[in-house]
């Protein structure tokens, strides 16, 4: 990374697809932004899951509740829940409004607010800062406030775009951690990225498959 940080440009809820497959795979080379009073945190998305319409192991599978409302909302609103009572998780609700589904942001290339991101990570290697959904909200000072946040604005937290950026390739493979449904490719990454996390088999061209040694 330069030090010359590249622009981002914040995204518009009409450039984000409908469907929560397309989203998840949309969203790999993507940002996230998070302005906060003592500076910018920001990030590169490379590694997103689909939860889409009627997925058993999406939060949404259950029907309209008050927990998982944000879910239901216009596509490009944030879902923040705590798991396992340990990590928070950011997903981006997707479909039309009124039908729950969403995207889990599964790892993060930091770009700026390095430091900042260090102070809640102290010790933490760059690679490990935001590699892994339960560090991303950590790095990134996401946590229940910002439960259904509209991410279109460009402030607050926030997605965007880097301005020109060329396309990147998407790699996709089976979603890690579940207990069900565990076959379905919905898992979507940067095959490149030195901060996609695991642990896990990525499937390489040709049916190969390597292991990877990370945390989730």
């Amino acid at each position: 990374m330069s030090d010359k940080q590249p622009r981002i440009v914040s995204l518009a809820r009409a450039a984000l697809p409908v469907d929560t497959i397309e989203l998840a795979r949309y969203l790999i080379g993507k940002c996230l932004v998070h302005d906060l009073p003592e500076g910018r945190i920001s990030g590169r998305i490379v590694e997103t899951e689909a939860y889409p319409v009627g997925d058993s192991t999406g939060y949404a599978f259950i029907g309209r509740r008050h927990y998982n409302e944000s879910l239901f909302l216009a596509r490009g609103h944030a879902y923040v829940r705590l798991t396992y009572g340990l990590s928070y998780m950011l997903n981006v609700s997707s479909e039309a409004e009124g039908t729950g589904a969403g995207v889990l942001l599964r790892a993060i290339e930091p770009l700026e607010g390095i430091a900042r991101m260090q102070v809640r990570r102290p010790g933490i290697k760059l690679r490990d800062l935001a590699r892994g959904p339960g560090r991303l909200t950590l790095a990134f000072g996401v946590g229940p406030s910002l439960n259904g946040v509209d991410l279109c604005t460009g402030s607050g937290l926030w997605l965007g775009a880097i301005a020109r950026a060329k396309a990147v390739p998407v790699a996709t493979t089976t979603r890690i951690g579940l207990s069900r449904e565990m076959h379905r490719p919905l898992r979507f990454y940067e095959p490149d990225s030195a901060f996609v996390s695991g642990p896990r088999k990525l499937l390489m061209p040709g049916g190969l498959a390597i292991d990877i040694d990370s945390e989730k």
